[in-house]
């Protein structure tokens, strides 16, 4: 077992942000800027669910004993994030662990296998380590396993610089015990019921780390380098000031319009796959002024902090309950209302929370036949996307009429 989650050293160049410092080499320097950090709610529950599962995975390989253990459950359900729903999906976690490590073990007995393992990475990146969630060494092959909790969007393997790096610590702390000629680099993320993996040959990782990562590290360490504006600014401590991003989202506003005065669908295409990005941005620039006014006292020209408006509320529910009670007792006011017209009916909780209450596998094992999931709404992606496309209502349409032409 290692420090907690929490209270972690962080390497400079992490391997979680290579994908913004490999892209964007300066905003290393402008991070240097900011003091704010970025924490949240979402991470703080991340963090949970690794240190849950740390706790299971400790004891069912026999690195802790059974006290310990019931120890260490204990404190981690006094949390504010545990519940049998996080309980279920570190459990889908385990299993995808426990399989891999079983293959591992019927190929190499004997596999070596690590849990919240550091990994050096640092004769690619000045200072640069990481932790690995799970890490599985066997003859020729070699593992990295990690763990994702966010249920936001699927994060995939391929391709993936945080688990290359990983990939690359392991290769730098154990090539010289074992003949690594694999290296599988593996994102479980089981509220989304995904398992993504990258396979790739030592030799090309390794390539990969000294062709790209080495320069790229080298130039971002200087905090000088060329910024460029991207899906890697989402994390940027300077993501709202920073004035690449800003002239790169403002771009969508400086169109060339042609004639016609129609937009052609080519036109309209290129401007949908701005629209996200620039909406992202400008939320980010909302956010960034609202809390530097509000809680920093900043006054920005042409603008002022206002009370916004409000709904009304209850001061006490019990006291509005028992003062209506009374009025109809009384027959106060009896004629405008009955007892039932000022309850809301009792109803089932929905079913994101009624999993949580009931469990994840109770959940499945008695409601499974019960729930249904509507096909979702429509809506439109770019191509890359790995959904199936839909065919549009004017397509449906055009098969049936050729159809009744038959």
């Amino acid at each position: 077992m290692t420090v907690a989650h929490a209270s972690r050293a962080h390497a400079k160049l992490s391997a979680s942000g290579s994908k913004r410092w490999l892209s964007c080499p300066g905003s290393v320097g402008l991070e240097a800027m900011f003091t704010r950090e970025d924490n949240s709610d979402f991470a703080a529950e991340g963090t949970a669910a690794h240190e849950l599962s740390e706790i299971h995975l400790a004891f069912l390989f026999n690195h802790i004993t059974k006290a310990q253990h019931k120890k260490k459950l204990d404190a981690a359900k006094k949390g504010q994030f545990y519940s049998q729903e996080m309980e279920d999906h570190v459990q889908t976690y385990m299993d995808v662990v426990i399989e891999r490590i079983n293959e591992a073990r019927a190929k190499t007995p004997d596999a070596k296998i690590l849990f919240e393992e550091r990994l050096d990475f640092s004769p690619w990146v000045p200072e640069g380590f990481g932790t690995g969630d799970v890490v599985i060494i066997a003859d020729g092959t070699l593992e990295v396993i990690d763990l994702k909790y966010g249920k936001g969007v699927p994060v995939s393997a391929e391709d993936n610089s945080q688990l290359r790096l990983y990939g690359l610590g392991a290769i730098n702390g154990f090539s010289f015990l074992y003949d690594v000629q694999i290296v599988r680099m593996t994102i479980v993320q089981p509220r989304l019921d995904s398992v993504s993996t990258e396979e790739m040959t030592a030799e090309a990782l390794l390539k990969w780390a000294d062709e790209v990562v080495k320069p790229g590290a080298d130039l971002a360490v200087t905090g000088k380098g060329p910024t460029a504006a991207g899906d890697h600014c989402k994390f940027c401590k300077a993501r709202s000031e920073c004035r690449t991003r800003a002239f790169a989202n403002l771009e969508l506003l400086e169109h060339e319009f042609k004639e016609p005065p129609l937009l052609s669908l080519e036109e309209l295409a290129d401007i949908r796959g701005k629209i996200d990005k620039l909406v992202s941005w400008a939320g980010d620039v909302k956010d960034h002024m609202h809390e530097q006014a509000e809680k920093n006292g900043v006054r920005y020209p042409g603008w002022k902090l206002v009370e916004g408006r409000s709904n009304r509320i209850y001061s006490d529910k019990e006291a509005v309950k028992f003062t209506l009670e009374q009025a109809i007792k009384q027959k106060h006011f009896g004629q405008h209302f009955k007892p039932e017209s000022i309850f809301k009916p009792q109803e089932l909780v929905g079913i994101g929370e009624m999993e949580k209450v009931v469990g994840k596998k109770m959940f499945g094992e008695m409601l499974s036949d019960l729930i249904i999931k509507p096909a979702g709404k429509p809506t439109l992606v770019e191509e890359s996307d790995k959904r199936p496309e839909l065919s549009s209502l004017a397509s449906i349409e055009s098969d049936f009429a050729e159809m009744g032409a038959d």
